[in-house]
């Protein structure tokens, strides 16, 4: 269950850095299967978010998923 909006951009977030977190990706926009690059297009992520494509340095540090966590009581 959805709680608030907060709860819904973590699980957005969650989705789409899944992928990478996992090995199957390098960033959130090589995944194929992804809804990302619907969200970009929408204006909701930037096309770089997450992104450590072009010799950049991979993001500082994963998003969060502490409140997920909690909340599924893990």
């Amino acid at each position: 269950t959805i709680r608030d909006e907060d709860d819904f951009l973590d699980h957005l977030n969650y989705i789409h850095f899944n992928p990478v977190r996992h090995g199957l990706a390098r960033c959130p926009h090589c995944w194929p299967h992804s809804s990302f690059a619907k969200w970009v297009e929408s204006g909701d992520y930037p096309a770089d978010w997450g992104c450590s494509c072009d010799g950049r340095q991979p993001p500082p540090s994963p998003p969060v998923f502490d409140r997920i966590a909690e909340a599924a009581g893990e």
